[in-house]
């Protein structure tokens, strides 16, 4: 009987202190930057600095849906230009190590979706996350590129 007891009162501890644990990490984790701006909507002034994206889906070459995975920089300007310092690229198995050079715009609604069109390359729908910490992309038509698909996800880089 004692035996139960005490695996009985042990195991409510261990949640308690689960649960605090989590609360008190839920409530560390949100940080003042994490938060849309003052008045509750965003602005292209809001992507500004570096961003690492990632990125996969397929391109359309003669027909054929062609795999293809990116992981580039995003360089935002705060200004509705951004340009693409670095990057790699597989597309259907063959590797292009420098991606870079690439320059083009965005805008960033209120309601925190957006556009953005890279120059010589795909156009995109963004979703801006809560203090522009990432940024969700889904390629659509247009630019010199087209039938393509594919999503993504930039992270702002600390600092940069």
């Amino acid at each position: 009987m004692k035996t139960k007891l005490t695996k009985m009162i042990m195991g409510s501890l261990s949640f308690d202190c689960a649960l605090v644990c989590l609360l008190a990490a839920m409530t560390l984790s949100t940080h003042s930057t994490a938060q849309a701006a003052p008045d509750g909507r965003c602005h292209s002034g809001q992507l500004r600095g570096l961003y690492i994206w990632t990125f996969d889906g397929y391109q359309n070459f003669s027909g054929n849906p062609v795999p293809k995975a990116l992981l580039q920089g995003l360089q935002f300007n705060g200004d509705g230009t951004v340009t693409v310092p670095f990057g790699t690229a597989n597309i259907g198995g063959t590797i292009v190590i420098d991606t870079g050079g690439a320059v083009g715009t965005y805008t960033v609604a209120a309601d925190c979706t957006g556009t953005l069109s890279i120059r010589t390359g795909p156009n995109f729908n963004i979703y801006v996350g809560p203090g522009a910490q990432q940024v969700w992309t889904t390629e659509i038509a247009g630019g010199d590129v087209t039938g393509g698909l594919g999503v993504g996800k930039a992270t702002r880089l600390p600092g940069r």
